[in-house]
């Protein structure tokens, strides 16, 4: 029988806030989704790191390996405080959920407002050997069904993962004088050095890191292609296929793969090259769609222009964008229902 000093910790949460700036938003002052999903990854890491390091044995640093889809609920702007709340939900034998909800106050008016709800997974690496992944201390769960809702759940990005991973030998080559609205007419790519400050104790970079160039990129796409002001809607699952160590450099691509009338969804791949071991060649490390609206000067919707598709493969890719779309109104609608 366990001791009160010997029983798992209950559900382990933790707060932290921050301003706004101007170096964290676009010209017209809305705050970068990758910004955001920056914040969300810091807290999810405290909090992971935190719970992993309460056992005995080696210490460890909790990294990220996956972001499950995220929407932002209403922009954030310049001036407002970002109160990002974590909590674990789930532990498995080598794995944590931590579940994060973003709230945005306007300090003027005392409005609160929430702007995003993500659930990430991390895995704890030991500090004495990067490749060692140590086991995970159990929590404590409130409700008798709260443990086999998240067994599921893990079961669940677990398939996922493995299905994401057979995309992973796509490449997106540059295209000479494209026409406007096609594929090749916006694709973008951004080239980017792993220095010390991205990376964690360990010498790997930070997952928020990596997802705020990847929205970086995803949002040059969708400027590209509709000449506007545009703000991140959502973020289907975020990958973390490989480690991507101090001294890599990456390179994050994006290209458009869908457009409804409202919306665009952009394909985002990040590879990674170890110049110092060149030996071990370039690799896949990260993969994501994002999604993006197209916004006046008033932050109302405009309308989305359509994309040209060339060619059998971009006409795949978008049959399977417009069935992602589809599949995440209907959910959207359900959830909207359930909650009347």
């Amino acid at each position: 029988m366990m001791s009160a000093a010997d029983s798992p910790p209950t559900s382990p949460s933790i707060q932290i806030c921050r301003i706004m700036c101007p170096d964290d938003a676009n010209i017209v002052g809305n705050v970068h989704g990758g910004t955001i999903l920056k914040m969300i990854e810091e807290a999810g890491c405290i909090i992971g790191t935190r719970h992993c390091n309460t056992q005995n044995g080696d210490r460890c640093v909790a990294a990220l390996a996956r972001v499950e889809r995220t929407d932002f609920l209403h922009p954030m702007f310049i001036g407002e405080v970002a109160h990002v709340s974590a909590e674990i939900t789930y532990t498995s034998k080598h794995s944590v959920e931590v579940q994060v909800n973003v709230l945005s106050e306007n300090i003027l008016t005392g409005t609160k407002k929430v702007t995003n709800k993500a659930t990430l997974w991390y895995v704890p690496l030991s500090l004495k050997n990067v490749d060692t992944i140590i086991e995970v201390p159990p929590i404590e769960y409130f409700k008798p069904d709260q443990e086999e809702l998240g067994k599921k759940r893990y079961e669940a990005q677990k398939f996922e993962r493995m299905e994401t991973k057979e995309r992973n030998g796509e490449i997106i080559t540059p295209v000479s004088l494209p026409e406007p609205y096609t594929v090749g007419f916006s694709q973008s790519s951004l080239i980017h050095l792993i220095g010390p400050s991205d990376c964690t104790l360990l010498g790997f970079v930070h997952g928020g890191v990596t997802m705020k160039l990847m929205d970086e990129v995803a949002g040059i796409v969708a400027v590209r292609h509709c000449k506007t002001n545009i703000v991140t809607a959502s973020v289907d699952a975020i990958n973390f296929h490989r480690k991507i160590k101090k001294g890599c450099v990456i390179t994050i691509s994006g290209r458009m793969t869908f457009t409804s009338n409202k919306s665009m969804e952009i394909e985002v791949f990040v590879d990674a090259d170890p110049l110092a071991e060149a030996e071990k060649g370039k690799y896949r490390a990260v993969t994501a769609f994002f999604t993006y609206i197209s916004l006046d000067k008033e932050n109302k919707p405009l309308p989305v222009p359509p994309l040209k598709l060339e060619g059998e493969e971009e006409q795949k890719r978008f049959e399977e964008g417009k069935a992602r779309y589809l599949q995440n109104k209907a959910k959207r609608l359900a959830d909207k229902e359930q909650k009347q």
